[in-house]
Parts: C-alpha cells; structure tokens; sequence
C-alpha cells in the first residue's frame, strides 16, 4: 500500500551521522561502531564485578577481566561466523587479492549477527567454567544480564552508520528519518532518480554531460555503473560531512522509513535489561536469567523486525517474516525448554543483588 503524498512531503529528518568518530589517515580512524563495543564490553565489566561482590559466586574480581576478554572474542569471532553462516555464505568462499584477503575477515566491510554472537558467548562461557571451575550457568547468567547493554550500543552505532534501516513508513510519523544510503539500492530503472543529481555531480566538481552518459549507459555498460556508484558513495561521505547543497539535492528524493534501529535499541536493549536487572534483585535459581533473556530478547526482536528492512539478498521468507525473526523465535524456543528443565534440575540458588549474598558455591 503506498502512502499518501501529504505525509510524504513533510519535511523529516535526513541522516547525516558521520561513521568516523575520529579520523586517523585514509579510511582508518575510530568509528562509532567499534567504540559501541567497547563501552558494552566496560560497562559489562563494572556490572560483572559488581554482582559478583554482592553474589559471591566463586567468580573473583580478579577473574571478571579475564571472563570480559573470553566473552568479547567470542561475541566478535561467533557475531562475525555467525552473518557468514546465517546471512552471506558466499563470503566462506569469497577471496581477493587486497588485505584481508578472505571475506570472512572482511569485518571492515560490516555483518555482524547477534545470534552468532551469542553462539560465540555461550561457547566462550563454557571454555572459561572449564578452566576456573564455576558453574556455566551461573556465568551464561551474567553474560546474559550485560548482552542487553552491547544490544543498546550496538543498535545506537547502526543507526550513526545509517545501517539496517527501517521499512516505509505507511502513516505520518513524526520521528522518521531519511537515509541518504538509500541511493545505493537504486537500479538503472530509477534513471530519473540519477539524473535529478546532474547539478550536484556538477557542484562536486564533475561534468553534466558526463554524468547524463554515464546514467543513460550504465544499464549495460559495466564501467559506467561503476562511476555511477561510485559517486554515489561520494554523495554519502558529502553528508555525512554536512554538505547542505548535497542534503537540499537528495532530500526529496528519500523515502522517510522508520529509525528502526533506535527502536532496537529501546526495546532489545533497554528495556529487556531493565525487566532481567529487576529480576535479579531477588534469588534466582542458575539458568532463569538467561532463559528469560532468551525468551525477552526474541520477542522485541521479532516485534521491531516489523519496522526493519529485511536484508535485500534474503527478504522476507515463511509467512512474511524476517530472517531474523525466525532465528528469534527459534532462540525463544530452545530458551524456553532449557529454562523449564533448569527450573526442575537445578539446584543451585544464586542470591539476588538487593540482599546481602548468604550462598555459598558447591564445588563439587
């Protein structure tokens, strides 16, 4: 169903976030992206700490480092298998001449899944209660307790980079955004799209003429769609730059979609950190923190999946639903079985942190 005009035409928001945090020299500098990480990774570790003091689980203070760095490989090397795995298995047969080489190490070109990285997590945890001998579940518990945290960085770094936009929206929406990287999914069906930027290739120092022949054969010329889009990636770095002859030129030509990305952010991080950190405050037995995560974590996914763009190569699959989405739903299934046989099974109690931790760890 297409929109109204009325609410087409209202003046939204058009992204103009640059991905550099701080440039260093070329295209290496510290982006926001990585910086999303790192922040989860430190406020995790404070947290961790800091319930393992009130919990006194058998995880020292000087373990918390060391469990942080096992769960951050495992988050990195299970988010980045798991995208090639789930979403782009060409890239595990995909190789070229320049570093890295390997598609799969080609992290600087994106794709990270958050259900390989909790894969990677789980994995990690394990290996690490194999080492120092605490409980896996115990340590799956507080790993599970921080994800909400990366989630929230993590989605608030997709929406800087203009990533994993949101779909049309069909309604006015007030807070919806344009995203100049909409212009790299057009096709040479949209020709008057590429036209209608002759003056701005001509204001970035380029020939009118040669832009009209370039958009007019780039159809079944191979070297004339590459100028085209390549200068399309010049348009994106113009705004993130704040080129305003550049935003003005591009604006009416956006479609205003929903900032999915932030509604990632307040559901799948904020608020399913908030529901498991108040459901701690009281004794839990071991494994309930992280079933329930399971459980939390896949319904907002599935929930603000409806207003993200399914990946273009992928689409939507069974009964119009996400790749994502169903990789949620069946997470929210195997978390719900596992917490229902934990509940029956286990019998450790971990103490809450809202009273002062009276249970002692069984090593045996």
């Amino acid at each position: 169903m297409s929109a109204p005009q009325d609410f087409l035409n209202y003046k939204y928001y058009v992204h103009n976030l640059d991905p550099v945090l701080l440039p260093i020299y070329g295209n290496v500098g510290v982006r926001w992206y990585g910086l999303s990480y790192m922040v989860g990774f430190i406020l995790s570790y404070f947290l961790i700490k800091w319930l393992c003091e009130k919990q006194k689980m058998g995880l020292t203070k000087d373990m918390v480092s060391d469990f942080v760095t096992y769960c951050a490989i495992g988050t990195m090397a299970g988010g980045r298998l798991g995208y090639c795995l789930f979403y782009s298995p060409d890239l595990f047969i995909k190789f070229k001449s320049d570093f890295p080489f390997w598609g799969v190490l080609a992290v600087n070109e994106g794709g990270m899944a958050s259900h390989g990285g909790m894969i990677g997590i789980v994995i990690a945890a394990w290996l690490f209660a194999r080492k120092y001998g605490i409980p896996t579940l115990y340590l799956l518990d507080l790993v599970c307790i921080c994800g909400p945290i990366g989630i929230f960085f993590g989605r608030i770094a997709n929406f800087i980079n203009g990533e994993l936009v949101g779909r049309p929206i069909q309604s006015f929406v007030s807070w919806a955004v344009k995203f100049p990287t909409d212009i790299l999914s057009w096709t040479a069906a949209d020709k008057d799209k590429f036209l209608s930027l002759t003056n701005v290739y001509q204001q970035l120092g380029g020939s009118p003429d040669q832009w009209k022949t370039w958009v007019e054969s780039m159809a079944f010329n191979h070297e004339a769609k590459n100028a085209v889009y390549s200068f399309m990636n010049r348009i994106i770095e113009e705004t993130n730059k704040h080129n305003s002859a550049v935003l003005s030129a591009l604006e009416p030509l956006l479609t205003p979609r929903h900032p999915s990305q932030l509604y990632g952010a307040l559901l799948e991080g904020f608020a399913v950190f908030v529901v498991l950190f108040l459901m701690w405050r009281t004794p839990k037995k071991l494994g309930v923190i992280a079933a329930s995560f399971g459980v939390l974590y896949s319904i907002a996914r599935v929930a603000d999946e409806f207003y993200r763009m399914p990946d273009a190569h992928i689409g939507l699959q069974l009964f119009d639903l996400s790749r994502g989405q169903w990789l949620s739903i069946a997470l929210a299934l195997i978390s719900l079985i596992l917490g229902i046989l934990w509940s029956r099974t286990v019998a450790i109690i971990c103490p809450g942190w809202g009273r002062v931790a009276s249970i002692k760890l069984s090593r045996k």
